[in-house]
């Protein structure tokens, strides 16, 4: 059994500022980095054999710092970038409510059902995820992976082989617990046979420039 140690960055001012950061790269602002030094402490005695994280800020830079500070080696992976919300990224929480009443609720009751405009749906990011964790967990290890909200929860779910917690309209994790930590079976991701852990649904996706309904095969293009 592999224990996947789940990391969150230190914040940054798109987090305090409740906007939707998605795969935009941002820095850590002054109390992110005052967390990641608080990560360093936590994360020292759990003997990590390795970190993974994305090349996008701010999971880029905590990863790098916790590796240096602990002697950790860091890897990057591309699968796992934050979840991309398109042209929602930028926008606060309120902006999305007043322009898309209907998308949004939607989004709060069923998110794996959106896909922001020109971003990506819940099963396409399940689906690069479950890829870049597949060789980590098979070496029955212990690592850790550095990782954003929504797409950290994500993460979790997918290791604890549930449907709970698929994410809606996440600005960030300013005030997130930082560190939890995750006892995965190989089972729990199906690396073998390929099926996605958290049960997606084939339903339409919602439309991005109005409540109008899109196909997946429109996204696909």
């Amino acid at each position: 059994m592999s224990e996947v140690i789940l990391i969150r960055p230190g914040c940054t001012d798109f987090d305090e500022q409740h906007r939707i950061q998605g795969m935009l790269d941002l820095p850590l602002n002054h109390r992110g980095e005052v967390q990641v030094d608080s990560l360093v402490e936590e994360l020292q005695d759990l003997n990590l054999e390795v970190i993974y994280t994305s090349s996008c800020e701010p999971a880029r830079s905590t990863a790098e710092t916790i590796g240096k500070s602990l002697g950790i080696p860091v890897k990057e992976s591309e699968g796992l970038r934050n979840f991309d919300q398109g042209l929602w990224q930028g926008l606060r929480m309120d902006d999305i409510r007043r322009k898309y009443p209907k998308v949004f609720k939607q989004w709060q009751e069923s998110p794996e059902t959106i896909c922001p405009p020109e971003g990506e749906t819940v099963r396409e990011a399940v689906e690069r995820i479950r890829k870049s964790l597949q060789k980590p967990i098979k070496k029955k290890s212990r690592f850790g992976v550095v990782a954003s909200e929504p797409l950290a929860t994500l993460i979790g779910c997918i290791v604890r082989g549930c449907k709970s917690g698929t994410p809606g309209p996440i600005c960030g994790d300013a005030d997130s617990r930082r560190v939890e930590i995750l006892n995965s079976n190989i089972n729990d991701v199906d690396c073998d046979s390929g099926r996605l852990p958290v049960p997606i649904p084939s339903r339409t996706a919602v439309g991005t420039t109005g409540d109008e309904p899109s196909t997946p095969e429109d996204h696909a293009q």
